[in-house]
């Protein structure tokens, strides 16, 4: 016997989401390949925010001051979400000059097969 498809029923139907200006897109795969459950809250916190933060390539500028007001993380929790993002391959970053804080984040296609 077939499984039966079931069909959602909306809670609130005449206040169905719109695309209003600009959008960003989270990938699914971060749901159904299991990379969230390897990402601490403030690594998906921090990755969301990049992602909205984020042009049409994946780039965003935002200072590392503003981003953790913006998140309410102090910096040290920020350089760690940061090192586990960069390290697993979720993020690209580029200083703005050698030694700097702030510069070119670049979200990058999420790794195939699951996270590192």
């Amino acid at each position: 016997m077939a499984a039966r498809k079931v069909v959602p029923i909306l809670p609130e139907p005449t206040k169905v989401r719109r695309i209003q200006g600009t959008f960003a897109w989270l990938d699914h795969r971060l749901l159904r390949e299991g990379h969230l459950e390897r990402m601490t809250l403030e690594d998906v916190a921090l990755y969301v925010f990049l992602v909205l933060a984020a042009n049409r390539e994946g780039c965003s500028f935002y200072r590392k001051d503003q981003a953790c007001k913006k998140l309410g993380i102090d910096w040290d929790q920020f350089e760690e979400s940061k090192a586990r993002l960069l390290e697993k391959g979720y993020i690209a970053f580029r200083p703005f000059r050698a030694g700097d804080v702030d510069g070119f984040y670049q979200v990058l296609g999420v790794p195939p097969g699951g996270a590192r």
